[in-house]
């Protein structure tokens, strides 16, 4: 190709003027450094969340009490026995109510206000907590309403510190409970930690702890979560869940559900169109970095023409044609624009790198592959856009005037 045969010459023009061809790129660098840092940062938070909802578990659904206007929830453990009924949802892999409140809990002179739930012994079998040390609650304990608890990571280092938990009393309100297990440290999520909260079994929390209301006779829970096996619709399975509860609460076809359906799926849906409007944002703001930087690129090569008028003329007189005094200039724009582009590469890779070492930091920053190829395809277009009206300008230089020029 014609460009090709230009390279060296826009090389050697650019090496004729190092500091100036380096501030001129400086726009272009800066630009796509922006560009790809931003981008790079919406892609790491992004990352960063869609990680918190993938640890919690996508196939799982979390129906919630509504309070009703008396203030009570109409959620009771009668609904969790229904939708526990493997005959009726074989979808269903598990189902477990649980009970949650705020207490102090206190070890000697230790003390935490933390959240406090009371759960079954399947539990595990629909969420993500993992036993680190000792083990979980039983049935044996749940049906007997055992005064023993299992801690959350961090609650067991608050109270305990470097000592083993496994078998200690710590008080919860005013009653003494025996620590059986400690959870593995998981982080939780951006609501909610299980690295800062306390298991007791159900009926513990119900009648001891928080003195639960009951609805129709039975004693009513915060939450029921569900486990949907693997190869169930999540969203089929909401429906099932809500078309139950419904039926069993007796509420008509205009009543509003006493209930909520929390679906993990849909809140990974939501995650991912977020960032994509967030890298939307934030790349479209780097990106003005690049319009001047492109501007300050035609500013120069405006400047390159006037400085070079004689050459020009010298080049037409020996017979060069329009577009080739075209296609030196439009390369020259190309190769500064270009070179701008792969030093801003770098460039961001540096933030990123420096970034992601501060400890305090709380994103890791994540420059993809098609970002680089976005931005210096970006970089190349703005040496074409504001490199051709100098370029068009050269070639309309008329060879007489150009030699004589001063």
């Amino acid at each position: 190709m014609r460009m090709f045969r230009y390279f060296g010459v826009a090389l050697g023009n650019i090496g004729v003027n190092k500091t100036r061809s380096l501030l001129t790129m400086l726009g272009i660098i800066i630009g796509v450094a922006a560009v790809l840092t931003t981008l790079g940062i919406a892609s790491g938070a992004a990352n960063s969340i869609t990680a918190d909802i993938e640890s919690q578990g996508t196939n799982l659904l979390e129906v919630s009490a509504v309070r009703g206007a008396e203030g009570s929830s109409r959620l009771t453990l009668a609904d969790a026995r229904v939708l526990s009924n493997r005959d009726e949802f074989p979808q269903f892999g598990g189902v477990s109510p649980t009970y949650s409140g705020s207490a102090t809990v206190t070890r000697g002179a230790s003390t935490t206000d933390g959240q406090v739930q009371g759960v079954t012994s399947s539990y595990p079998s629909v969420s993500t907590v993992e036993i680190g040390s000792g083990r979980f609650l039983s049935a044996e304990e749940e049906a007997s309403g055992a005064r023993v608890v299992v801690l959350g990571s961090g609650l067991a280092d608050d109270l305990f510190g470097s000592e083993e938990p496994i078998g200690q009393e710590v008080r919860i309100g005013s009653d003494l409970f025996t620590v059986v297990g400690v959870l593995d440290q998981s982080g939780g999520s951006r609501f909610f930690s299980n690295d800062t909260t306390a298991y007791v079994p159900l009926s513990v929390a119900q009648t001891r702890l928080f003195n639960a209301s009951r609805y129709r006779g039975e004693l009513t829970v915060s939450s029921i979560s569900i486990k949907v096996s693997d190869a169930y619709s999540i969203d089929q399975a909401e429906q099932d869940v809500e078309v139950t509860l419904r039926l069993l609460h007796g509420l008509g076809a205009d009543d509003d559900n006493d209930f909520s359906i929390f679906n993990q799926a849909s809140l990974l849906d939501l995650a991912g169109s977020v960032s994509t409007t967030l890298s939307v944002l934030l790349g479209g703001i780097g990106a003005i970095s690049l319009l001047v930087g492109g501007i300050g690129i035609m500013n120069i090569m405006l400047v390159t023409v006037t400085e070079r008028t004689n050459e020009i003329g010298l080049r037409r007189a020996l017979g060069a044609h329009d577009r080739d005094i075209l296609v030196q200039f439009l390369t020259e724009a190309l190769l500064l624009c270009f070179m701008g582009g792969l030093i801003g590469v770098g460039l961001s890779y540096g933030v990123g790198a420096l970034l992601g070492a501060i400890p305090a930091f709380p994103i890791t920053i994540v420059i993809e592959p098609n970002a680089v190829i976005m931005a210096l395809a970006v970089a190349s277009g703005a040496a074409i856009v504001f490199g051709l009206y100098p370029a068009l300008r050269a070639t309309r230089l008329d060879p007489v005037e150009a030699l004589r020029y001063e």
